[in-house]
């Protein structure tokens, strides 16, 4: 089964990145300029959950499967119809503190199954077009709210 994986360092303390990112019908930290809202009105922490993130070309369901602010992390998979040609995704988005410096390692990681010659596509897809633009968009808007001597405001 692939696997991509990506992973980052941010400056802010792990308690103020996963308070930017902990709910789950939250995504405007991403910047993937899609609107996310839970289904049958559960909050965004609700495991069982499902989130619809409506994007340009379609929306896309996830199931919150877990959700563990003492572990500031939360895993998802992708719900019918998956706009991918993939099965079997499940994600997971962690955060973690680094004591040196007071920061944050965040590391979000999916496996999933496809047809064996599509598997180094989508594993790139998900890292570079997914998961490392989203985290730096989540760097970016945290680094302006610094800036503006805030908190990160969604």
């Amino acid at each position: 089964m692939p696997k991509a994986y990506y992973s980052t360092v941010l400056e802010q303390p792990a308690s103020m990145v996963w308070a930017a990112i902990r709910a789950f019908d939250e995504y405007a930290w991403a910047g993937a300029g899609a609107d996310a809202e839970m289904e049958d009105g559960r909050p965004g922490d609700a495991v069982g959950g499902i989130r619809r993130v409506t994007t340009p070309e379609r929306p896309i369901r996830q199931r919150l499967l877990a959700h563990s602010d003492l572990d500031r992390s939360y895993t998802y998979q992708l719900c019918d119809p998956v706009p991918y040609p993939i099965h079997d995704y499940r994600a997971t988005l962690r955060v973690t503190p680094v004591v040196d410096g007071n920061r944050a390692f965040v590391e979000w990681c999916a496996t999933f199954d496809c047809a064996l010659d599509e598997r180094e596509h989508w594993i790139e897809h998900f890292v570079h077009a997914g998961f490392a633009t989203w985290l730096s968009s989540l760097r970016t808007q945290l680094l302006v709210a610094a800036q503006l001597g805030g908190t990160f405001n969604r």
